[in-house]
């Protein structure tokens, strides 16, 4: 059972600007002036703060001037995606000529530069590789690499190890010696600063002017920075926010790549402005679909459509996949919560960390599944799969504020090394490999690491309420202000409320939700829906209720009207 509570609001609060209660809701989030909201591209930090990104830019522009090849590896989330096509099409616009990319095949090589993706690379005869999205613990990849004398660059947003990968160029904010002020950019943000200091080498070089053509204006971009970054959930620190506010202007400008509004087109609903939170639920699934299921190549090639024409055939084949992939997660969620019940895993207080395995699984799927299990249960859960590999099963990890996965991780292959054949990625979300005669043994290891992690606070289910609003509160301009007043996301959260409500009337719809008609008083009648409900909730008899909820605008043949969204409904 989760707790709601108010958030603090910091004392002299300096946003004049806005009204008393969203003032509050900044101030909550850490911005003191309005200055912090102010998202255009002036306050994007040089490039040159980057560690590595001058380096790389050098050897880049040697690389355009030589005409060399250049590989693109890429990773084949949406991040990677992005990431890849952003790199392709600014290096062929500042006249780069051989220009290509590869991704791993995700069930058959898995994640990274590995030496078996070096190896299949050579078949493009590259003169560079240069990683997006992945590389940063690379090691053995990069060796290989070497060996076959082919140059590397790096640019990486993950954590890297006690090592680093002996590549020519490293570009990463989170590396060690770093002083980029954000170390929170997505892959696809730091390709794009990377293109940044690469295009200021060039401009350094007069190499524009030689080519006879137009300095790339790289702000045309930004709806694919948007997009990866969204996608990623990466936190919305200042820089991030500017980035997708900034492609997100683009895109509801129609200066955007064809890709994004054909993929917005297959959801029947109206759009006053597009969201971030449109690119995170109605995107980039489809994108991802093609990752999981299939080959993102066809989400890449979908991205670098220049045309809508190009981009449908493409779009509708990501589509399919996705609900290939809805239906492929529906199964194996229902078999997930089906071994939870049965194994009693939501009663057991001393179970700090969960585990679940089936060998009928999709490996493609599996971190979608234990997303879902962390919600429900509010502990770290790591959900595998079967590898193609014989005796081998991978794992996809979620975890919960406060639990570090990834060093998690790191501790278990510490203690016990022979354990993890390999493993990476960030605080809430991680990769793993293990011989499945170790589950068992993992398991158990995995229970005891957590729950000596931190005291049992951090098990504690708290979510966190911007306040109560008034009946007069709850109207169509309040929620029109707070959709004008993102992008929202991790680390910046969409507002939430809470308040107790009378209920009129409910109805249980397809099953698995709820839609509520709720008193306001004088102020009349609010709808309300609550997806995907419990068993326990759905067969309940309502008749006053306490929500958590967000403001939402149900757009219909030209009429908006206000709807709370229903984020959790507390128990009586």
């Amino acid at each position: 059972m989760a707790e709601i509570r108010t958030r603090s609001i910091p004392d002299n609060i300096q946003l004049n600007d806005y009204p008393v209660w969203l003032a509050n809701i900044f101030a909550s989030r850490g911005i003191s002036s309005n200055e912090q909201l102010d998202y255009s591209l002036k306050h994007l930090p040089n490039p040159s703060l980057m560690k590595g990104a001058t380096q790389a830019a050098g050897l880049l522009a040697d690389a355009i001037e030589q005409q060399q090849r250049l590989l693109i590896i890429a990773d084949y989330d949406v991040d990677g995606a992005t990431s890849c096509t952003l790199m392709q099409l600014i290096l062929k616009e500042f006249s780069a000529k051989h220009v290509s990319y590869l991704v791993p095949d995700r069930f058959k090589l898995g994640y990274g530069l590995s030496p078996a993706i070096v190896d299949l690379a050579m078949d493009e005869n590259p003169d560079w590789l240069i990683t997006v999205d992945n590389g940063i613990a690379s090691e053995a990849g990069v060796r290989r690499a070497k060996e076959l004398g082919i140059g590397i660059i790096i640019t990486d947003h993950h954590l890297p190890g006690e090592t680093l990968p002996d590549a020519d160029a490293i570009v990463n904010p989170n590396q060690p010696g770093c002083e980029f002020p954000s170390k929170a950019l997505a892959g696809v943000g730091v390709a794009f600063y990377t293109l940044l200091a690469l295009r200021a080498e060039l401009r350094q070089r007069d190499w524009f002017a030689k080519q006879g053509i137009a300095e790339p204006n790289l702000g045309n971009y930004l709806d694919l920075v948007a997009l990866g970054s969204v996608a990623d959930l990466v936190p919305l620190d200042h820089l991030n926010r500017c980035l997708i506010q900034q492609g997100l202007e683009r895109i509801n400008q129609k200066t955007c790549r064809p890709a994004i509004t054909t993929l917005l087109s297959f959801v029947q609903r109206e759009f006053s402005r597009i969201q971030a939170q449109d690119l995170g639920f109605i995107v980039a699934p489809r994108l991802n679909a093609a990752g999981r299921l299939d080959d993102m190549r066809i989400g890449i090639e979908c991205l670098m459509s220049q045309t809508q024409q190009g981009a449908e055939p493409l779009a509708e084949e990501l589509n399919h996949w996705n609900l290939q992939r809805r239906a492929i997660q529906e199964e194996m969620q229902q078999q997930a919560l089906d071994i939870v019940r049965q194994q009693k895993l939501d009663k057991m207080s001393d179970k700090k960390a969960v585990c679940l395995y089936s060998e009928k699984w999709h490996e493609g799927v599996i971190g979608l599944i234990a997303s879902k299990i962390k919600d429900q249960l509010y502990r770290p859960t790591i959900v595998f799969a079967r590898s193609d590999e014989t005796g081998l099963i991978k794992g996809s990890a979620r975890s919960i504020k406060g639990i570090h996965i990834r060093d998690v991780l790191d501790r278990i292959a510490t203690q016990k090394p022979e354990m993890l054949q390999k493993f990476g990625g960030h605080a809430m979300a991680a990769g793993l490999t293990i011989e499945e005669k170790y589950l068992a043994e993992f398991e158990t290891t995995f229970n005891e690491v957590v729950k000596n992690w931190s005291d049992d606070g951090v098990f504690d289910n708290i979510l966190w309420s911007d306040g109560e609003l008034s009946p007069a509160q709850l109207n169509l301009e309040n929620a029109e202000l707070l959709e004008q007043s993102g992008p929202w996301g991790q680390k910046f959260p969409e507002p939430q409320f809470d308040g107790k409500f009378k209920v009129i009337d409910w109805k249980i719809l397809k099953q698995r939700h709820i839609k509520f008609r709720l008193s306001l008083g004088d102020s009349g009648i609010v709808d309300a829906i609550a997806f995907n409900q419990s068993d326990d909730m759905l067969y309940r008899q309502f008749d006053h209720v306490h929500l958590l909820y967000r403001l939402s605008i149900n757009r219909f043949r030209g009429v908006s009207k206000l709807q709370l969204m229903i984020d959790y409904i507390s128990p009586p």
